[in-house]
């Protein structure tokens, strides 16, 4: 556990975040107040990095990079953490299971060689004797072992079922992790990995190279505004519909922090990536979302913006979410409710 402060320390390290956040354009909220405790305490050297290049520019945290900073730097860690866990227990899980299987064969086979020599004695060659009743003393020890044997089998049985079901669970715990809650789309942390993978695909010779979307609402400071933040909340879940519908297979569909979603495609050229996203564009401009739950008052008019980028060879994860989101920032700069395709990066002439 990360925090071992004390009461009066953790007090001081409470006046010192509320400082911090009180000069911020960002709400008070508990991930605000997560990223400044963990800044203040100095028990997060990344995420002090991160927030300090942030001020060194003179720059003030808004909601979004607030919850950017949050979803990379503390959460991330947690569902990292998570993982780590639900590897361990699933290897422990796996080992237990297999050792009750062989115990229950072992039990079984035992049972069987008993009760064959059990049969054997209870037909002695000779007169009953003092043997004979000793026979009789081991017969009966033995089919009390025969009985705990079955007990123990069938103990070992219900281990083996208990112990699926929590390699079930943890199997679950882990995929829940890597989602985000109100989308239900991958977390960043899943599009971390997803991504990751990729790249690693190319490097052993996977062609082609993945593609990247990047997608951002239009104006969405402005929804907010103007219907309220429950409005927004259900404008991203709209959003989330229409990827996961649209998006299948190997590809993933991710809320990359704030309402800025991405869209990875591992197996796709550039031309079906970008026929994708003007396909997704078209679908989100041309839907709509109740205002509000008690009434039909129904918006529509809020739009996305795409950029589209191919990893190209040597070229980092990175490097190509970079590309991706440069031309995210020129479809906005251009008029918003577009699509544009990134440059490639110019090949850097290798020398014999």
């Amino acid at each position: 556990m990360k925090y071992r402060h004390d009461t009066v320390q953790s007090a001081e390290y409470l006046r010192l975040a509320v400082k911090r956040m009180a000069q911020q354009a960002a709400g008070l909220h508990p991930a605000s107040y997560a990223i400044w405790y963990e800044y203040v305490a100095g028990i997060n050297p990344d995420l002090r990095s991160a927030i300090d290049a942030y001020l060194q520019r003179g720059e003030r945290l808004d909601d979004q990079t607030t919850y950017a900073l949050y979803a990379k730097y503390v959460s991330a860690l947690d569902a990292q953490t998570a993982q780590r866990i639900g590897d361990s227990v699933t290897q422990l899980v796996d080992q237990v299971s297999a050792s009750a299987v062989e115990a229950g064969n072992q039990a079984s086979r035992f049972g069987d060689s008993l009760e064959r020599w059990s049969g054997e004695l209870l037909e002695p060659p000779g007169p009953r004797s003092q043997f004979s009743l000793g026979v009789e003393d081991i017969l009966r020890g033995t089919r009390e072992m025969q009985s705990a044997i079955t007990t123990l089998q069938e103990r070992l049985e219900q281990s083996t079922r208990e112990a699926q079901q929590l390699r079930n669970d943890v199997a679950r715990a882990r995929e829940e992790a890597l989602l985000d809650p109100l989308t239900g789309l991958t977390n960043r942390r899943g599009f971390d990995l997803a991504i990751a993978a990729a790249a690693k695909e190319v490097e052993a010779g996977a062609t082609p190279g993945p593609c990247l979307l990047m997608i951002d609402l239009d104006s969405f400071k402005r929804l907010n505004d103007t219907y309220g933040h429950p409005f927004g909340d259900r404008v991203l879940i709209k959003v989330a519909e229409i990827l996961r519908a649209n998006v299948k297979g190997k590809d993933t569909a991710a809320r990359y922090g704030g309402e800025e979603f991405a869209v990875l495609l591992p197996q796709t050229p550039r031309g079906g990536a970008v026929g994708l996203a003007e396909a997704l564009r078209a679908m989100v401009a041309s839907s709509r979302v109740r205002q509000n739950g008690k009434n039909e008052t129904w918006v529509g008019n809020f739009t996305v913006s795409i950029g589209v980028a191919d990893l190209v060879p040597g070229e980092s994860a990175a490097d190509l979410v970079a590309r991706a989101d440069r031309a995210l920032y020129t479809a906005k700069t251009q008029g918003r409710n577009r699509v544009q395709l990134a440059t490639r990066p110019t090949p850097v002439p290798t020398t014999d």
